[in-house]
């Protein structure tokens, strides 16, 4: 297993380099010059030359490369121009309440999404899979903010369950929790109709295999049939789209929590955008991107403890 897990990690050594490379090139694309926004309109050109001097503006692009590399890999994140803080501040202050509903949100997805996949494939073609399917094709229709609204005007203005602003960062726990439950149904209730579709798809055909059938005709139990026979096998597809949904679930996060006004990754990143935070959005940008491939490393990793086979390739 330690074989496997350092391969792995050299593996994710030229992803790390290739995504570095596209956000230094995806940010100098951006519209405006962030000295230009920083200053203002009536900033002279003595001021706007001297700011691109102290954030390297100036350098040749290749230098300017090299810089971002070594700083980057150094934890060297470099300083908001908004607000004046490091960006590694900007984001400790944020980041656990975007972990805190991409969790639950992907929580709320397997709880839901694999007992009705499973149900679905044993009940193929009778009613519990057609109401399956049709709530799984309902929820990938519908996208993040329409669902959010919709919750928002049924369950906190209507019938006044929630607050209409889920956000609170005050208060204990309990509260906090409350106030989590809309945004993270909001997310989670997507992530039930990916899991469900892929559970029900992998179960039938592991349910098909030969030695699900002769277990059956030996008489194991339905349940251990199920468990073991079935649904251990067909892991691998459900661990996979749980893994590859985590940044979708980070990138869907920030309309939720702009609807639900929520403090989070999506919403700093999207207020940096709209400043022209050069150096923010490049950090920013860089923290999402690294997320998302220590989940995917995390992701293969458990291949390996899922399907020991997988291990030895």
């Amino acid at each position: 297993m330690m074989r496997y897990a350092a391969k792995r990690l050299l593996l994710a050594i030229p992803t790390l380099l290739a995504m570095l490379t596209a956000v230094f090139i995806l940010v100098r694309l951006v519209p405006g010059d962030p000295a230009a926004v920083m200053l203002g309109d009536q900033a002279s050109a003595e001021a706007l030359q001297a700011l691109r001097t102290r954030l390297g503006l100036d350098l040749p692009t290749h230098i300017q490369y090299l810089n971002f590399l070594k700083d980057m890999l150094s934890g060297n994140f470099g300083v908001s121009m908004a607000s004046g803080r490091t960006v590694l501040q900007e984001v400790s202050l944020v980041l656990p309440w975007t972990i805190q509903l991409t969790l639950a949100s992907i929580l709320i997805g397997v709880v839901f999404g694999l007992p009705l996949g499973i149900w679905a494939a044993l009940r193929r073609n009778a009613w519990p899979d057609y109401l399956g399917r049709l709530l799984s094709l309902t929820g990938l229709s519908f996208p993040a903010f329409v669902s959010a609204i919709l919750m928002l005007l049924v369950f906190a203005i209507q019938l006044r369950w929630f607050p209409v602003i889920g956000s609170s960062v005050a208060g204990d726990w309990k509260t906090q929790l409350h106030n989590l439950v809309l945004p993270a149904f909001n997310l989670g209730l997507i992530m039930t109709a990916y899991v469900m579709r892929v559970t029900r798809s992998s179960m039938l055909g592991v349910l098909g295999e030969d030695y699900v059938r002769t277990a059956k005709a030996k008489g194991v139990r339905p349940m251990r049939l199920i468990l073991r026979h079935g649904l251990r096998n067909a892991l691998i597809p459900i661990v996979t789209v749980v893994g590859l949904y985590f940044g979708t679930l980070i990138g869907n996060s920030v309309l939720t929590e702009i609807v639900f006004n929520r403090p989070g990754l999506g919403k700093l990143i999207l207020g940096a955008l709209n400043a022209r935070d050069y150096t923010l959005l490049q950090g920013l940008m860089v923290v999402f991107a690294s997320c998302v491939i220590v989940v995917n490393l995390l992701t293969d990793l458990v291949y390996g403890l899922v399907d020991p086979r997988v291990k030895y390739k």
